[in-house]
């Protein structure tokens, strides 16, 4: 397994309204075709939304722990192993948490249809709030799967 340095990651700046890394990082996960703007006019028109559907005044925190919610703390890995595959539980860390934890949050948002993806992006905002949700059945799934393959731990490469 490839170790990714500190070197090779890029510092992102924050975003211009919450002045948050985490909301850059959503904006540049929702952004299709290169339209950067008009991701972000959708995200910040969805976590305004679902600070209002759960009429808390702070969009920011509501935000955040809806994000928190939703990340994994061990996924599994496929590895051979004398001509069988075996899915391997690895604990996840730092940087990966988060890339997981949004790339889940997005592919639940455009997995939902006929509304505007703001809307969609909000609704999801508020389910993993509230810790329902596609995104977060996709984590509580990652971490069955990896209950479930405890056995084949020690086949982990330390």
């Amino acid at each position: 397994m490839r170790k990714t340095t500190k070197s090779l990651q890029r510092k992102l700046k924050p975003d211009r309204k919450y002045n948050s890394v985490l909301v850059q990082r959503l904006i540049n996960k929702s952004i299709l075709d290169g339209k950067k703007q008009v991701a972000e006019r959708a995200v910040y028109a969805a976590i305004d939304s679902a600070a209002k559907k759960l009429k808390n005044d702070n969009p920011l925190e509501i935000f955040e722990k809806a994000i928190k919610n939703v990340y994994p703390s061990v996924e599994v890995k496929g590895r051979r192993v004398g001509g069988a595959n075996y899915q391997i539980p690895f604990p996840v860390q730092g940087h990966r948490q988060q890339h997981l934890a949004f790339m889940w949050f997005v592919q639940a948002a455009r997995g939902r249809k006929s509304m505007p993806y703001a809307e969609r992006l909000a609704h999801e905002i508020v389910d993993a709030y509230n810790q329902t949700g596609a995104a977060f059945k996709k984590k509580e799934d990652t971490h069955r799967m990896a209950e479930a393959n405890r056995a084949f731990a020690h086949f982990a490469r330390t």
